[in-house]
Formats: C-alpha cells, structure tokens, sequence
C-alpha cells in the first residue's frame, strides 16, 4: 500500500516562505506542495502539525569528505553507511562522496567502494556522485592535502578514473595552470563533468583560459586559491566576475568572515552561490585530536587545524551554514535554503527531481525547529532521521 502523509506548517523551499503550507507525500514522490488552503484534493489520514519551526526540501552537500569519525577516503561501505546515516540527522538528503589528494590506488579503491555503495543504497542520505578534490591541484595552495600526492593531470589517468567510476564522478576540483590541466578541463566538460577551479595559484588571466575549456566552478571561494586584488584579481576575482559560473562557499564564519560571506552572495545571488560543509571525519564529535590523509588535525571550537595552523577542511554541517547565513550575513532564510538545496541540485543536473518541494519531486525533506536543529528528516518519503 503506498504510503501517503502530510507535514503541514511553515513551509520554506523555492524562494518562498509559507507561513500556512502543505506538503502532501506519496510514496517516494512529493504530490503537493504550496499553501494549505490551496489544495483541493481529499488530506491524508496522518497530517503532521509543525510548530515553532519549518519544512524545507532536504539538503545537497555537493563537498563533503566525512562525519562521524568515517572519511570517503576510508574505502569501506561501513564508512559511507556512517556517512549517510550522521548525515541525515543534520538535514542533509543528498550527497557527493568526496575525495582527497592521494596514491591513485587509494583513490581507485575509494572510487570502487562508492560505486559499490551507490548500486546497493544507503541508510540515510543518499550518494548522487563523486566529487574530486585532487590530486591534480597546485601545492602551493594544497590547503591540508599531502604535497607528495599531488601530480599533473595526464589525460590517462583522468580518463582511467572517470571510466572507473562509471558515470558517478560529478564533480572535479582542479588548478587549472597546472601543466595538462587545459586539455583535461576540455576533456570532462565532454563528458558532462563539472569541472571546479580550486587550490588553485592561477592568475586572473589563466582562469579565463579555463572558463573557455570548460570550467563552471569555483570550490570553496577565498580558500586556497589566488585572493583578490585589485590589480591582479586572481582565481577569487574571477568566481565574482563570472556571473553566471558558479561558486561554493564554507558558511563557518571561520574561512570566510561574515562580511565576505554576505559580499559573496550579493553578487553571486542564491542562484549561483552553493553552500558546502567540506566536513572532514571529526564532524559531530566535538573536539579533540583526529585524522585527515594521515595528518593530524586538531579540532577547538569552531576549527580544524593541522599543526602548522592550516585549516583542515571544516566540522560544519548544513544547517549551521543556513543558520549562519541568516543570522550572521543577513541573508534571508529562503534564499538561505535555496543555496543548499536548489542551488546544488541544479548545478549537478538533478534539478529536475530534488532540491524543491514540487509535485512530482522526489520526497526529500525536513523538519527544522526555530533553532534550526533537524527534528526529522525523509529521503523518498522514508523517514530516516527523528528525533
């Protein structure tokens, strides 16, 4: 019997906020969504009253190494199930399982256990794709990834892994001056790759030669890459250039200061500027001493660091980015949303099916309280997440 219930409240999805919606699910499929007085249609039996807090669709981490003490890098479907269940009680529904500069054998096996864990499904969020950070990025912008990994991109080896993958690799970080780099960038975007400038050291008149081989992206604006300035904008003035490219942002306060954050997303608009966690394994543990590619990395407070100070990805999750958003950069909470939710959905081609509460879309969403913490969470109107 299919399985049909409504969540009725605050409504927050597709630049609108509802102070009286109605999301209405069957099956795996979302059947209505807008404001409760506007559906016609008989209500279902079970009908949910969200007070003090909101519905929205569920979250798209298109950059996120691990959480919960399990990395992508780890190999193992154990570490991804961690992932995708710990995932889901932070309102994320959807995910690229991303990598790290390493040996390519580490990479082909981390690769292979993806696409393993793709085909069987997942317990919480579900895996989309694989997103690429490394090896072929610029070691003097290597951020926390290890200098002996990083190589140039040859051309075979950038096609071994994508075949390898069997269409998941959906996303590749890359320094685009890096020697090769050119004719690899060319090479994904035939293959319907996004292909993202980052841990990049290329001047502002190198990403434009990228930007013409095929670059749509920039991976975590203003972390390892070229800054700003105003006689020689960099790979950061390039992302604000392009209008219509798109740009990450890690909305911890920490890697980008609020200021900038709000900077970044006027000119960018929600549209173009994608919220990402970049969480590394000690996410959701709190603080104390953790692994990172066989570094050591410190977490305190609201930071991960290396020895040397380096930041080491982030402990954030996504609803502490949209919260931060709002509450530290002024950004109203619809828009917010969408720079997690519709705003990676449609860079990664899956526009057409997640990131929205619209009938005919997938049944991905949550529950938030007034706190932004997530009460519950649904992947295909399967509720995976409650507290």
């Amino acid at each position: 019997m299919t399985k049909r219930f409504a969540l009725r409240g605050r409504v927050v999805a597709n630049g609108h906020d509802i102070l009286d919606g109605l999301v209405v699910v069957n099956g795996a499929a979302i059947e209505y969504a807008g404001p409760a007085e506007g559906y016609g249609k008989e209500w279902p039996e079970q009908v949910e009253r969200v007070e003090n807090g909101f519905i929205c669709p569920g979250f798209v981490d298109m950059h996120m190494h691990g959480i919960a003490g399990s990395d992508t890098m780890d190999g193992t479907p154990r570490a991804l199930q961690t992932i995708s269940r710990a995932l889901a009680g932070y309102g994320v529904t959807s995910f690229l399982a991303t990598t790290m500069t390493a040996p390519y054998a580490d990479l082909e096996k981390a690769i292979r256990n993806v696409v393993e864990v793709f085909r069987k499904g997942t317990d919480g969020a579900s895996i989309v794709g694989i997103h690429l950070e490394g090896p072929w990025i610029n070691p003097r912008y290597k951020g926390a990834q290890k200098e002996e990994n990083i190589v140039p991109p040859a051309l075979e080896d950038v096609r071994r892994l994508w075949e390898l993958a069997d269409g998941l690799i959906k996303v590749v970080t890359i320094a685009p001056e890096q020697t090769g780099a050119l004719e690899a960038i060319r090479w994904l975007k035939d293959q319907g790759v996004v292909v993202s400038a980052g841990h990049s050291g290329a001047s502002f008149a190198q990403t434009e030669s990228a930007v013409r081989s095929g670059v749509r992206h920039f991976t975590h604006c203003f972390n390892a890459m070229t800054g700003m300035h105003h006689r020689e904008p960099g790979v950061a003035g390039a992302a604000m250039y392009h209008e219509q490219l798109s740009t990450e942002l890690i909305a911890d306060g920490v890697h980008v200061h609020p200021a900038v954050m709000r900077i970044l997303y006027r000119i960018k608009s929600a549209s173009r500027l994608v919220l990402v966690s970049d969480s590394m394994r000690a996410a959701a543990l709190g603080e104390g001493v953790y692994d990172l590619g066989g570094q050591e990395v410190k977490v305190q407070g609201a930071e991960a660091q290396l020895a040397d100070g380096t930041l080491a990805g982030s402990i954030l999750t996504l609803n502490h980015a949209v919260q931060n958003m709002v509450t530290l950069s002024g950004v109203p909470l619809a828009e917010a949303v969408a720079m997690a939710t519709e705003t990676p959905a449609e860079i990664l081609g899956i526009g057409g099916r997640k990131g929205r509460l619209q009938a005919g879309y997938d049944a991905d969403l949550i529950v938030f309280g007034d706190d932004y913490q997530v009460r519950s969470t649904y992947v295909g109107g399967r509720l995976v997440y409650h507290v």
